[in-house]
């Protein structure tokens, strides 16, 4: 987890680290929320870890094998040729920043606690750090911002997010604008919602 360094948030500054889940039309499980809630009330940056689905098996297949299991005389469906009884997996997914601010904000307007703002809340989206320096991609902007970029901007998964606490020191302003989408906005923001001194 130190390798979120790389971004120029100051390590001390981070509070509790929270995951984020693929949501589904029936399932959007929303405690990460509170924790993120508690840190911005300390002024705190909290990691979100993004989530990935690798070696997971569909509804249907996993509904099919638990049924073959049960029940191993009875006559079940033939959907996928000679599959019966042998798992199936559903190719990796890999949750993107689009798509973790999209649910981030989704889970705020249900809320309504006014913690994430899409246009004066900052946030970093970290791939690949503290591995190849080649391979890893720092961008730094608003929510809106983050959520408007095109998915190559933010480079290969594996990835997660930094929700930026108003302890921000004018330090970590200074170096995370070399990653900002645009610097006005990430100066302008940092000043007028952050309270950051800057020159």
């Amino acid at each position: 987890m130190n390798a979120v360094g790389a971004c120029g948030l100051q390590l001390y500054n981070f509070g509790q680290t929270v995951s984020l889940v693929f949501f589904t039309d029936t399932w959007k499980p929303d405690s990460f929320y509170d924790r993120v809630r508690e840190n911005a009330g300390l002024g705190l940056h909290t990691l979100v870890l993004l989530d990935i689905k690798v070696k997971e098996q569909s509804e249907e297949n996993l509904a099919r094998f638990v049924g073959f299991l049960l029940f191993p005389g009875l006559q079940l469906p033939d959907l996928s040729g000679d599959d019966r009884g042998r798992k199936i997996y559903e190719p990796p997914r890999y949750m993107s920043i689009p798509q973790a601010v999209s649910q981030l904000l989704e889970i705020e307007s249900l809320r309504a606690e006014n913690v994430l703002s899409p246009k004066t809340t900052l946030a970093i989206a970290l791939s690949r750090v503290g591995g190849d320096a080649g391979d890893q991609r720092i961008v730094c902007g608003t929510l809106e911002e983050l959520s408007q970029q095109p998915q190559e901007a933010f480079g290969e998964p594996l990835h997660s997010l930094v929700i930026v606490g108003k302890r921000l020191h004018h330090l970590e302003v200074e170096y995370a604008e070399a990653y900002a989408v645009c610097k006005e906005v990430w100066r302008g923001v940092a000043k007028e919602e952050y309270g950051c001194t800057l020159d």
